[in-house]
Protein backbone atom coordinates (compact mmCIF):
# COMPACT_ATOMS: atom_id res chain seq x y z
CA UNK A 1 0.00 0.00 0.00
CA UNK A 2 1.27 3.50 -0.82
CA UNK A 3 2.26 5.90 1.95
CA UNK A 4 -0.54 8.21 0.85
CA UNK A 5 -3.16 5.46 1.18
CA UNK A 6 -1.75 4.40 4.54
CA UNK A 7 -2.21 7.94 5.82
CA UNK A 8 -5.77 8.02 4.54
CA UNK A 9 -6.51 4.70 6.28
CA UNK A 10 -5.02 5.97 9.53
CA UNK A 11 -7.42 8.91 9.55
CA UNK A 12 -10.32 6.65 8.55
CA UNK A 13 -9.69 4.44 11.59
CA UNK A 14 -9.39 7.49 13.81
CA UNK A 15 -12.75 8.79 12.53
CA UNK A 16 -14.41 5.45 13.29
CA UNK A 17 -13.35 5.68 16.94
CA UNK A 18 -15.53 8.75 17.42
CA UNK A 19 -18.82 6.95 16.81
CA UNK A 20 -20.29 9.24 14.21
CA UNK A 21 -19.21 12.56 15.71
CA UNK A 22 -16.52 12.96 13.05
CA UNK A 23 -18.56 11.76 10.09
CA UNK A 24 -18.20 15.17 8.40
CA UNK A 25 -14.41 14.71 8.43
CA UNK A 26 -13.14 13.23 5.18
CA UNK A 27 -10.09 11.01 5.91
CA UNK A 28 -8.64 11.76 2.47
CA UNK A 29 -8.84 15.49 3.07
CA UNK A 30 -7.24 15.12 6.51
CA UNK A 31 -4.46 13.02 5.00
CA UNK A 32 -3.82 15.64 2.37
CA UNK A 33 -3.56 18.44 4.89
CA UNK A 34 -1.20 16.36 7.02
CA UNK A 35 1.04 15.61 4.03
CA UNK A 36 1.04 19.27 3.07
CA UNK A 37 2.33 20.13 6.54
CA UNK A 38 5.10 17.57 7.00
CA UNK A 39 7.16 19.74 9.35
CA UNK A 40 5.30 20.71 12.49
CA UNK A 41 7.98 22.86 14.12
CA UNK A 42 11.23 24.60 13.34
CA UNK A 43 13.05 21.97 15.36
CA UNK A 44 11.63 19.27 13.08
CA UNK A 45 13.15 21.22 10.18
CA UNK A 46 16.49 21.72 11.95
CA UNK A 47 16.86 18.01 12.71
CA UNK A 48 15.85 17.00 9.18
CA UNK A 49 18.13 19.47 7.40
CA UNK A 50 21.07 18.80 9.74
CA UNK A 51 20.94 15.20 8.57
CA UNK A 52 21.03 16.39 4.96
CA UNK A 53 24.11 18.51 5.59
CA UNK A 54 25.95 15.73 7.38
CA UNK A 55 25.28 13.32 4.52
CA UNK A 56 26.36 15.93 1.97
CA UNK A 57 29.58 16.58 3.91
CA UNK A 58 30.38 12.85 3.94
CA UNK A 59 29.64 12.61 0.20
CA UNK A 60 31.99 15.53 -0.48
CA UNK A 61 34.77 13.86 1.52
CA UNK A 62 34.45 10.87 -0.82
CA UNK A 63 34.15 12.94 -4.01
CA UNK A 64 34.92 16.70 -4.15
CA UNK A 65 32.81 17.07 -7.29
CA UNK A 66 29.79 16.66 -4.99
CA UNK A 67 30.06 20.16 -3.54
CA UNK A 68 26.95 22.10 -2.53
CA UNK A 69 25.67 25.60 -3.34
CA UNK A 70 23.33 28.30 -2.12
CA UNK A 71 22.16 31.83 -2.83
CA UNK A 72 21.46 34.45 -0.19
CA UNK A 73 17.78 35.38 0.20
CA UNK A 74 16.41 38.41 2.02
CA UNK A 75 12.72 37.43 1.97
CA UNK A 76 10.74 34.22 2.25
CA UNK A 77 9.25 34.69 -1.21
CA UNK A 78 12.71 34.96 -2.78
CA UNK A 79 13.82 31.74 -1.07
CA UNK A 80 10.62 30.00 -2.15
CA UNK A 81 10.97 31.03 -5.79
CA UNK A 82 14.59 29.92 -5.80
CA UNK A 83 13.72 26.41 -4.66
CA UNK A 84 10.73 26.16 -7.00
CA UNK A 85 13.05 27.15 -9.84
CA UNK A 86 15.66 24.57 -8.84
CA UNK A 87 13.06 21.79 -8.77
CA UNK A 88 11.70 22.92 -12.14
CA UNK A 89 15.08 23.04 -13.89
CA UNK A 90 16.98 20.22 -12.18
CA UNK A 91 14.24 17.93 -10.84
CA UNK A 92 15.73 17.85 -7.34
CA UNK A 93 16.89 20.19 -4.59
CA UNK A 94 19.77 17.88 -3.63
CA UNK A 95 22.94 19.80 -2.86
CA UNK A 96 21.17 23.17 -2.99
CA UNK A 97 20.67 25.20 0.20
CA UNK A 98 19.62 28.69 1.24
CA UNK A 99 21.97 31.25 2.75
CA UNK A 100 20.85 33.84 5.28
CA UNK A 101 23.18 36.80 5.04
CA UNK A 102 23.72 39.12 7.98
CA UNK A 103 24.59 41.80 5.42
CA UNK A 104 21.16 41.52 3.82
CA UNK A 105 19.36 41.36 7.16
CA UNK A 106 21.04 44.65 8.05
CA UNK A 107 20.42 46.25 4.66
CA UNK A 108 16.91 44.94 4.00
CA UNK A 109 15.17 43.71 7.15
CA UNK A 110 16.05 46.04 10.01
CA UNK A 111 13.31 48.09 11.61
CA UNK A 112 15.88 50.89 11.89
CA UNK A 113 15.99 51.07 8.11
CA UNK A 114 18.90 50.17 5.80
CA UNK A 115 22.07 49.67 7.81
CA UNK A 116 25.68 48.70 7.07
CA UNK A 117 26.88 45.22 8.00
CA UNK A 118 28.07 46.14 11.48
CA UNK A 119 25.71 44.19 13.77
CA UNK A 120 23.62 47.27 14.49
CA UNK A 121 20.32 45.70 13.39
CA UNK A 122 18.02 44.08 15.91
CA UNK A 123 19.14 40.50 16.48
CA UNK A 124 15.58 39.18 16.47
CA UNK A 125 15.42 39.94 12.73
CA UNK A 126 17.68 36.94 12.10
CA UNK A 127 15.49 34.14 13.55
CA UNK A 128 12.44 35.96 12.18
CA UNK A 129 13.82 35.67 8.65
CA UNK A 130 14.67 31.99 9.15
CA UNK A 131 11.09 31.33 10.23
CA UNK A 132 9.77 33.35 7.30
CA UNK A 133 11.92 31.46 4.79
CA UNK A 134 10.68 28.11 6.05
CA UNK A 135 7.07 29.31 6.12
CA UNK A 136 7.34 30.09 2.40
CA UNK A 137 9.14 26.81 1.64
CA UNK A 138 6.45 24.83 3.45
CA UNK A 139 3.81 26.75 1.51
CA UNK A 140 5.59 25.74 -1.71
CA UNK A 141 5.20 22.11 -0.61
CA UNK A 142 1.51 22.61 0.13
CA UNK A 143 0.90 24.32 -3.20
CA UNK A 144 2.66 21.69 -5.31
CA UNK A 145 1.01 18.82 -3.45
CA UNK A 146 -2.33 20.58 -3.81
CA UNK A 147 -1.92 20.53 -7.57
CA UNK A 148 -1.09 16.83 -7.44
CA UNK A 149 -4.18 16.13 -5.36
CA UNK A 150 -6.28 17.93 -7.96
CA UNK A 151 -4.65 15.82 -10.69
CA UNK A 152 -5.47 12.70 -8.67
CA UNK A 153 -9.11 13.72 -8.34
CA UNK A 154 -9.32 14.47 -12.06
CA UNK A 155 -7.88 11.05 -12.92
CA UNK A 156 -10.36 9.30 -10.63
CA UNK A 157 -13.24 11.31 -12.11
CA UNK A 158 -12.24 10.17 -15.61
CA UNK A 159 -11.84 6.60 -14.40
CA UNK A 160 -8.22 6.60 -15.56
CA UNK A 161 -6.61 4.42 -12.91
CA UNK A 162 -3.28 4.28 -14.75
CA UNK A 163 -3.02 8.05 -14.53
CA UNK A 164 -4.23 7.94 -10.92
CA UNK A 165 -1.48 5.50 -9.94
CA UNK A 166 1.12 7.67 -11.67
CA UNK A 167 -0.01 10.76 -9.73
CA UNK A 168 -0.16 8.80 -6.49
CA UNK A 169 3.43 7.70 -7.08
CA UNK A 170 4.42 11.37 -7.44
CA UNK A 171 2.68 12.11 -4.15
CA UNK A 172 4.39 9.21 -2.37
CA UNK A 173 7.81 10.28 -3.68
CA UNK A 174 7.32 14.01 -3.30
CA UNK A 175 10.52 15.94 -2.61
CA UNK A 176 10.13 18.81 -0.20
CA UNK A 177 11.29 22.34 -0.92
CA UNK A 178 12.62 22.49 2.65
CA UNK A 179 16.43 22.54 2.48
CA UNK A 180 19.22 23.49 4.88
CA UNK A 181 19.78 27.15 5.69
CA UNK A 182 23.29 28.33 6.56
CA UNK A 183 22.45 31.17 8.93
CA UNK A 184 24.76 34.06 9.75
CA UNK A 185 24.91 34.93 13.46
CA UNK A 186 27.61 37.55 12.81
CA UNK A 187 29.95 37.71 15.81
CA UNK A 188 27.22 36.58 18.20
CA UNK A 189 25.68 39.97 19.04
CA UNK A 190 27.36 40.16 22.43
CA UNK A 191 29.12 37.84 24.85
CA UNK A 192 28.93 34.04 24.83
CA UNK A 193 25.61 34.02 26.73
CA UNK A 194 24.09 36.40 24.17
CA UNK A 195 25.41 34.13 21.41
CA UNK A 196 23.81 31.10 23.06
CA UNK A 197 20.43 32.81 23.44
CA UNK A 198 20.34 33.99 19.84
CA UNK A 199 21.54 30.61 18.56
CA UNK A 200 18.63 28.94 20.38
CA UNK A 201 16.13 31.24 18.71
CA UNK A 202 17.70 30.56 15.30
CA UNK A 203 17.63 26.79 15.81
CA UNK A 204 14.04 26.87 17.07
CA UNK A 205 13.17 28.73 13.86
CA UNK A 206 14.72 25.90 11.82
CA UNK A 207 18.43 26.64 11.40
CA UNK A 208 20.57 23.50 11.26
CA UNK A 209 23.77 25.39 10.48
CA UNK A 210 25.09 28.52 12.16
CA UNK A 211 27.99 30.60 10.87
CA UNK A 212 30.00 32.47 13.52
CA UNK A 213 32.86 34.89 12.89
CA UNK A 214 35.89 35.82 14.98
CA UNK A 215 35.42 39.56 14.98
CA UNK A 216 34.65 41.67 18.04
CA UNK A 217 30.86 41.80 18.25
CA UNK A 218 30.61 45.50 19.12
CA UNK A 219 33.11 46.50 16.43
CA UNK A 220 32.02 44.06 13.74
CA UNK A 221 32.58 45.08 10.11
CA UNK A 222 31.53 43.62 6.78
CA UNK A 223 34.10 41.03 5.72
CA UNK A 224 35.02 43.13 2.70
CA UNK A 225 35.52 46.42 4.48
CA UNK A 226 38.44 47.85 6.40
CA UNK A 227 38.72 48.24 10.16
CA UNK A 228 38.11 44.61 11.15
CA UNK A 229 39.06 43.64 14.70
CA UNK A 230 39.49 40.01 15.76
CA UNK A 231 39.19 38.40 19.17
CA UNK A 232 41.61 36.00 20.89
CA UNK A 233 40.99 32.30 20.25
CA UNK A 234 39.69 31.65 23.74
CA UNK A 235 36.86 34.17 23.25
CA UNK A 236 35.89 32.68 19.89
CA UNK A 237 35.98 29.10 21.18
CA UNK A 238 33.66 30.05 24.04
CA UNK A 239 31.10 31.17 21.47
CA UNK A 240 31.54 27.97 19.45
CA UNK A 241 30.81 26.11 22.69
CA UNK A 242 27.75 28.29 23.27
CA UNK A 243 26.32 27.40 19.84
CA UNK A 244 27.03 23.69 20.33
CA UNK A 245 25.29 23.72 23.72
CA UNK A 246 22.28 25.38 22.07
CA UNK A 247 22.10 22.61 19.45
CA UNK A 248 22.41 19.90 22.10
CA UNK A 249 19.86 21.45 24.44
CA UNK A 250 17.30 21.51 21.64
CA UNK A 251 18.00 17.98 20.48
CA UNK A 252 19.70 18.85 17.20
CA UNK A 253 22.71 16.60 17.70
CA UNK A 254 23.84 16.89 14.07
CA UNK A 255 23.81 20.70 14.10
CA UNK A 256 26.58 22.23 12.00
CA UNK A 257 28.86 25.09 13.07
CA UNK A 258 30.76 27.14 10.50
CA UNK A 259 33.75 28.94 12.02
CA UNK A 260 34.57 32.02 10.00
CA UNK A 261 37.92 33.77 10.23
CA UNK A 262 38.36 37.37 9.11
CA UNK A 263 42.02 37.40 10.05
CA UNK A 264 43.27 37.67 6.47
CA UNK A 265 41.94 41.21 6.22
CA UNK A 266 41.96 42.14 9.92
CA UNK A 267 44.93 44.11 11.18
CA UNK A 268 43.67 44.84 14.70
CA UNK A 269 42.80 43.15 17.97
CA UNK A 270 40.86 44.60 20.85
CA UNK A 271 42.71 42.89 23.65
CA UNK A 272 45.78 40.87 24.47
CA UNK A 273 44.94 37.46 25.94
CA UNK A 274 46.56 36.10 29.09
CA UNK A 275 49.04 33.28 28.56
CA UNK A 276 49.28 30.62 31.27
CA UNK A 277 52.04 28.51 29.77
CA UNK A 278 54.57 28.84 26.95
CA UNK A 279 53.21 28.09 23.51
CA UNK A 280 49.52 28.14 24.46
CA UNK A 281 46.89 29.76 22.26
CA UNK A 282 47.22 33.10 24.02
CA UNK A 283 50.95 33.24 23.45
CA UNK A 284 50.55 32.20 19.79
CA UNK A 285 47.99 34.97 19.27
CA UNK A 286 50.20 37.50 21.01
CA UNK A 287 53.20 36.51 18.89
CA UNK A 288 51.54 38.12 15.85
CA UNK A 289 51.34 41.57 17.48
CA UNK A 290 53.23 44.52 16.08
CA UNK A 291 55.69 45.35 18.89
CA UNK A 292 58.80 47.44 19.49
CA UNK A 293 61.56 46.47 21.91
CA UNK A 294 61.78 48.11 25.31
CA UNK A 295 65.39 48.66 26.34
CA UNK A 296 64.80 51.14 29.15
CA UNK A 297 62.12 53.34 30.65
CA UNK A 298 62.84 56.06 28.12
CA UNK A 299 61.19 53.84 25.51
CA UNK A 300 57.90 54.18 27.37
CA UNK A 301 55.36 56.94 27.92
CA UNK A 302 52.50 57.12 30.37
CA UNK A 303 49.86 54.48 29.64
CA UNK A 304 52.11 52.19 27.61
CA UNK A 305 51.80 48.45 28.08
CA UNK A 306 54.77 46.11 28.17
CA UNK A 307 54.68 42.38 27.50
CA UNK A 308 57.37 39.74 27.46
CA UNK A 309 57.82 37.91 24.15
CA UNK A 310 60.52 35.26 23.64
CA UNK A 311 62.32 36.48 26.73
CA UNK A 312 62.35 40.14 25.69
CA UNK A 313 60.29 43.09 26.84
CA UNK A 314 58.15 44.45 24.01
CA UNK A 315 55.68 47.30 23.64
CA UNK A 316 52.59 46.45 21.57
CA UNK A 317 51.79 49.19 19.11
CA UNK A 318 48.43 50.81 19.77
CA UNK A 319 46.40 53.12 17.57
CA UNK A 320 44.50 56.16 18.79
CA UNK A 321 41.35 54.21 19.71
CA UNK A 322 43.32 51.83 21.94
CA UNK A 323 43.28 48.84 19.57
CA UNK A 324 46.44 46.84 18.99
CA UNK A 325 48.04 46.25 15.61
CA UNK A 326 49.14 42.92 14.13
CA UNK A 327 52.36 42.74 12.16
CA UNK A 328 51.83 43.18 8.42
CA UNK A 329 52.09 39.94 6.47
CA UNK A 330 50.83 37.70 9.28
CA UNK A 331 47.28 37.33 7.97
CA UNK A 332 47.63 33.90 6.36
CA UNK A 333 49.44 32.47 9.37
CA UNK A 334 46.70 33.77 11.65
CA UNK A 335 44.03 32.29 9.35
CA UNK A 336 45.67 28.87 9.47
CA UNK A 337 45.92 28.93 13.26
CA UNK A 338 42.33 30.16 13.57
CA UNK A 339 41.03 27.36 11.39
CA UNK A 340 43.00 24.53 12.98
CA UNK A 341 42.04 25.73 16.45
CA UNK A 342 38.34 26.03 15.56
CA UNK A 343 38.18 22.54 14.02
CA UNK A 344 39.99 21.04 16.98
CA UNK A 345 37.46 22.65 19.33
CA UNK A 346 34.05 21.81 17.91
CA UNK A 347 33.59 23.60 14.58
CA UNK A 348 32.51 21.47 11.61
CA UNK A 349 33.25 23.73 8.65
CA UNK A 350 35.46 26.72 7.96
CA UNK A 351 34.89 30.05 6.27
CA UNK A 352 37.95 32.03 5.18
CA UNK A 353 37.00 35.54 4.12
CA UNK A 354 39.33 36.56 1.30
CA UNK A 355 39.79 39.73 -0.70
CA UNK A 356 39.55 38.05 -4.11
CA UNK A 357 38.37 34.79 -5.69
CA UNK A 358 41.65 32.98 -6.30
CA UNK A 359 41.83 29.18 -6.18
CA UNK A 360 45.58 29.16 -5.57
CA UNK A 361 45.39 31.56 -2.64
CA UNK A 362 42.61 29.58 -0.96
CA UNK A 363 44.33 26.25 -1.60
CA UNK A 364 47.61 27.47 -0.11
CA UNK A 365 45.87 28.06 3.24
CA UNK A 366 43.64 24.98 3.13
CA UNK A 367 46.56 22.67 2.39
CA UNK A 368 48.35 23.94 5.50
CA UNK A 369 45.21 23.39 7.56
CA UNK A 370 44.78 19.88 6.14
CA UNK A 371 48.30 18.99 7.20
CA UNK A 372 46.85 19.03 10.72
CA UNK A 373 43.14 18.34 10.11
CA UNK A 374 42.95 16.19 6.94
CA UNK A 375 39.18 16.46 6.42
CA UNK A 376 39.03 20.26 6.78
CA UNK A 377 36.57 21.81 4.34
CA UNK A 378 35.21 25.23 3.63
CA UNK A 379 32.11 27.26 3.08
CA UNK A 380 33.22 29.98 0.65
CA UNK A 381 31.75 33.37 -0.08
CA UNK A 382 31.53 33.94 -3.85
CA UNK A 383 31.01 37.55 -2.95
CA UNK A 384 29.44 40.34 -5.06
CA UNK A 385 32.02 42.53 -3.31
CA UNK A 386 34.58 41.08 -5.72
CA UNK A 387 34.84 42.52 -9.21
CA UNK A 388 34.77 39.06 -10.75
CA UNK A 389 35.33 40.22 -14.31
CA UNK A 390 38.37 42.31 -13.45
CA UNK A 391 39.81 39.72 -11.05
CA UNK A 392 39.72 36.85 -13.52
CA UNK A 393 40.92 38.93 -16.44
CA UNK A 394 43.87 40.02 -14.34
CA UNK A 395 44.52 36.42 -13.30
CA UNK A 396 44.63 35.36 -16.96
CA UNK A 397 46.86 38.35 -17.78
CA UNK A 398 49.27 37.39 -15.00
CA UNK A 399 49.29 33.74 -16.07
CA UNK A 400 50.01 34.68 -19.69
CA UNK A 401 52.73 37.09 -18.65
CA UNK A 402 54.37 34.41 -16.51
CA UNK A 403 54.24 32.00 -19.47
CA UNK A 404 55.99 34.57 -21.64
CA UNK A 405 52.95 35.24 -23.84
CA UNK A 406 52.69 38.67 -25.46
CA UNK A 407 50.22 40.77 -23.42
CA UNK A 408 51.12 44.13 -24.92
CA UNK A 409 47.61 44.48 -26.38
CA UNK A 410 46.14 44.65 -22.89
CA UNK A 411 46.28 47.28 -20.14
CA UNK A 412 46.09 45.27 -16.90
CA UNK A 413 44.61 48.14 -14.91
CA UNK A 414 41.85 48.72 -17.49
CA UNK A 415 40.82 45.12 -18.19
CA UNK A 416 37.28 45.83 -16.96
CA UNK A 417 36.77 48.07 -19.99
CA UNK A 418 34.14 46.90 -22.48
CA UNK A 419 36.72 47.18 -25.28
CA UNK A 420 38.16 43.88 -24.03
CA UNK A 421 34.84 42.01 -23.87
CA UNK A 422 35.33 40.16 -27.18
CA UNK A 423 39.01 39.32 -26.73
CA UNK A 424 40.71 35.96 -26.26
CA UNK A 425 41.72 37.02 -22.76
CA UNK A 426 38.14 37.86 -21.77
CA UNK A 427 36.85 34.56 -23.14
CA UNK A 428 39.39 32.56 -21.13
CA UNK A 429 38.66 34.63 -18.00
CA UNK A 430 34.96 33.82 -18.38
CA UNK A 431 35.84 30.13 -18.68
CA UNK A 432 37.91 30.34 -15.49
CA UNK A 433 34.95 32.03 -13.79
CA UNK A 434 32.60 29.31 -15.05
CA UNK A 435 34.87 26.64 -13.59
CA UNK A 436 35.77 28.46 -10.36
CA UNK A 437 33.42 26.50 -8.12
CA UNK A 438 34.38 23.14 -9.61
CA UNK A 439 38.09 23.93 -9.47
CA UNK A 440 37.95 25.32 -5.93
CA UNK A 441 35.92 22.34 -4.69
CA UNK A 442 38.52 19.96 -6.12
CA UNK A 443 41.71 21.88 -5.33
CA UNK A 444 40.92 24.11 -2.35
CA UNK A 445 38.62 22.05 -0.14
CA UNK A 446 35.46 24.07 -0.70
CA UNK A 447 32.42 21.99 0.24
CA UNK A 448 29.86 24.76 -0.09
CA UNK A 449 29.80 27.71 -2.48
CA UNK A 450 27.43 30.56 -1.76
CA UNK A 451 26.73 34.05 -3.01
CA UNK A 452 25.91 36.18 0.00
CA UNK A 453 23.65 38.85 -1.48
CA UNK A 454 22.83 38.07 -5.10
CA UNK A 455 19.11 38.72 -4.79
CA UNK A 456 19.83 42.23 -3.46
CA UNK A 457 21.48 42.93 -6.80
CA UNK A 458 18.97 41.07 -8.97
CA UNK A 459 16.12 43.02 -7.38
CA UNK A 460 17.90 46.30 -8.10
CA UNK A 461 18.78 45.34 -11.68
CA UNK A 462 15.33 44.04 -12.66
CA UNK A 463 13.65 47.05 -11.06
CA UNK A 464 15.94 49.44 -12.92
CA UNK A 465 15.21 47.76 -16.24
CA UNK A 466 11.45 47.84 -15.66
CA UNK A 467 11.45 51.46 -14.46
CA UNK A 468 13.52 52.60 -17.45
CA UNK A 469 11.01 51.17 -19.91
CA UNK A 470 7.71 51.62 -18.08
CA UNK A 471 8.23 55.27 -17.18
CA UNK A 472 9.72 55.92 -20.62
CA UNK A 473 8.32 55.55 -24.11
CA UNK A 474 7.61 51.82 -23.87
CA UNK A 475 4.98 52.18 -21.18
CA UNK A 476 3.07 48.97 -20.50
CA UNK A 477 5.04 47.10 -23.16
CA UNK A 478 8.07 47.15 -20.86
CA UNK A 479 6.20 45.05 -18.33
CA UNK A 480 4.36 42.83 -20.80
CA UNK A 481 7.38 42.02 -22.99
CA UNK A 482 10.12 41.80 -20.36
CA UNK A 483 8.19 40.43 -17.38
CA UNK A 484 4.85 38.77 -18.01
CA UNK A 485 5.60 37.36 -21.45
CA UNK A 486 8.89 35.97 -20.17
CA UNK A 487 7.11 34.37 -17.20
CA UNK A 488 4.76 32.63 -19.62
CA UNK A 489 7.46 31.61 -22.10
CA UNK A 490 9.77 30.30 -19.37
CA UNK A 491 7.04 28.51 -17.45
CA UNK A 492 7.25 30.47 -14.21
CA UNK A 493 4.48 29.33 -11.90
CA UNK A 494 4.44 32.80 -10.38
CA UNK A 495 2.68 34.20 -13.46
CA UNK A 496 -0.42 32.84 -11.69
CA UNK A 497 0.27 35.01 -8.68
CA UNK A 498 -3.08 34.28 -7.02
CA UNK A 499 -2.28 30.58 -6.98
CA UNK A 500 1.26 31.24 -5.74
CA UNK A 501 -0.12 33.29 -2.86
CA UNK A 502 -2.40 30.42 -1.81
CA UNK A 503 -5.73 31.07 -3.51
CA UNK A 504 -6.20 27.50 -4.74
CA UNK A 505 -5.07 26.12 -1.38
CA UNK A 506 -7.69 28.27 0.28
CA UNK A 507 -10.38 27.03 -2.11
CA UNK A 508 -9.46 23.42 -1.38
CA UNK A 509 -9.67 24.02 2.35
CA UNK A 510 -13.01 25.82 2.05
CA UNK A 511 -14.38 22.81 0.20
CA UNK A 512 -13.03 20.47 2.89
CA UNK A 513 -14.61 22.57 5.64
CA UNK A 514 -17.90 23.63 4.01
CA UNK A 515 -18.46 21.10 1.22
CA UNK A 516 -20.77 22.39 -1.54
CA UNK A 517 -21.54 25.54 0.47
CA UNK A 518 -17.96 26.80 0.03
CA UNK A 519 -17.59 30.22 -1.59
CA UNK A 520 -14.53 29.74 -3.80
CA UNK A 521 -12.41 32.21 -5.74
CA UNK A 522 -11.31 29.92 -8.56
CA UNK A 523 -14.44 29.98 -10.71
CA UNK A 524 -14.85 30.85 -14.38
CA UNK A 525 -14.60 34.60 -13.75
CA UNK A 526 -11.20 34.37 -12.11
CA UNK A 527 -8.80 36.16 -14.48
CA UNK A 528 -6.05 33.69 -13.51
CA UNK A 529 -7.75 31.36 -16.00
CA UNK A 530 -6.22 33.49 -18.78
CA UNK A 531 -2.90 31.80 -17.99
CA UNK A 532 -4.18 28.21 -18.18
Amino acid sequence: MSAYRETVNTFAKLREKHAGKWDTINPEHAARMALQNRFRTGLDIARYTAGIMRRDMAAYDEDPSRYTQSLGCWHGFIGQQKMISIKKHFGSTKGRYLYLSGWMVAAMRSEFGPLPDQSMHEKTAVPALIEELYTFLRQADARELGHLFRELDAAHTKGDEVAARAVQDKIDNFETHVVPIIADIDAGFGNEEATYLLAKRMIEAGACCIQLENQVSDAKQCGHQDGKVTVPHEDFLAKINAVRYAFLELGVEDGVIVARTDSLGAGLTQKIPVSTEPGDLASQYTSFLYTTPVCNEDDLVDGDMVIKLDGQLQKPLRVANGLYLFRPGTGEDRVVLDCITALQNGADLLWIETEKPHVGQIASMVNRIRDVVPDAKLVYNNSPSFNWTLNFRQQVFDAWEQEGKDVSAYDRARLMSAEYDDTELAALADEWTRNFQRDAAREAGIFHHLITLPTYHTAALSTDNLAKGYFGDEGMLAYVRDVQRQEIRQGLACVKHQDMAGSNLGDDHKEYFSSERALKAGGKDNTMNQFA
